[in-house]
């Protein structure tokens, strides 16, 4: 094994727990997202952490059968599974992979591009890919991408019916006129079917381990086939995955990381293993306060950039 496998290996339990401790502290000066009923009573200082490295190390703190809705954390994988299935071509036509200054949910950044989705990890470019699952309704393609990511992810994601119940009950405007915008420029034909479908698969919940375990297939494909389209997720999760903030934390901290919403956050170490992490105070861009400081500890602690 090379030095950068032994990196991610180094860390020890008495160091990850206080940082944890730290990062529940730094995590007071976020708040919980209010447009989801659900997400706004859950308990802000819950914080949980599961790290499963290539080289066999498991560490982790918090409550391990803790489950919580994965949000915009399902996007890389929706991108990962189209890549597989479809091809990039396919994909590539469908979405761009321009990095955004904007929200994740920016119509004006829709119509900047004239209806051209600018990444999959825009809520516009996920939808996009959502029109893309195969099933005759939205009940069939998320649990077409669920049970594809259980199988080879070996984890065991769910829908949290609850979850999307609470997501159902408030319109979302803003997710309405992004995909009334991507029907009049041509990339969705059926708007109502897509968005029961992203609302579905943004839905899928996880505990801490599966998350982490969605990680590892990022870091080693089942099918060594797949390392391809596993490099290109890692790349647009890098420039892309933090949103509007994700050029300040490629230089700060120089991972590929995926946020959500509901407080999950997943980053990548390449050729080392994955971090998951829960804590669902979050900053003004929607991402993960605790999460994100807790993984940039761990990043420079260890010297994990991929870009040292």
């Amino acid at each position: 094994m090379n030095l950068g496998v032994k990196e991610l290996d180094r860390l020890s339990q008495k160091q990850l727990e206080t940082w944890v401790k730290q990062a529940q502290r730094h995590s007071l000066l976020g708040q919980l997202p209010t447009y989801i009923p659900q997400l706004a009573q859950v308990n802000s200082q819950e914080f949980v952490v599961q790290i499963l490295t290539l080289g066999g190390k498991s560490y982790l703190a918090g409550d391990t059968k803790l489950s919580f809705p994965l949000m915009s954390v399902i996007k890389p994988f929706l991108l990962f599974n189209r890549l597989v299935e479809l091809g990039e071509d396919k994909v590539f036509q469908r979405v761009g992979v321009q990095p955004s200054d904007q929200p994740f949910n920016s119509l004006e950044q829709l119509q900047t591009d004239h209806g051209w989705p600018r990444n999959p990890m825009l809520n516009s470019g996920a939808m996009t890919l959502a029109a893309l699952l195969p099933g005759q309704d939205a009940d069939s393609r998320c649990h077409y991408l669920c049970s594809w990511l259980n199988q080879y992810a070996n984890c065991q994601l769910f829908l949290d019916q609850d979850i999307l119940e609470s997501v159902r009950s408030v319109p979302n405007p803003k997710n309405q006129t992004l995909i009334s915008t991507l029907l009049a420029s041509g990339y969705v034909d059926d708007p109502d079917l897509t968005l029961d479908t992203y609302n579905q698969i943004c839905c899928l919940s996880a505990t801490i381990l599966d998350l982490a375990q969605l990680g590892l297939l990022l870091v080693q494909p089942t099918d060594p086939q797949w390392q391809v389209f596993g490099h290109i997720v890692k790349a647009l999760m890098m420039t892309c995955g933090l949103y509007e903030t994700s050029g300040q934390f490629a230089v700060k901290v120089g991972v590929p990381t995926k946020s959500g919403v509901s407080g999950a956050v997943l980053s990548i170490i390449p050729q080392q293993g994955a971090i998951a992490c829960y804590s669902p105070s979050l900053d003004p861009e929607g991402n993960s306060l605790g999460s994100l400081f807790l993984i940039e500890k761990i990043a420079k602690t260890l010297n994990l950039s991929v870009f040292n």
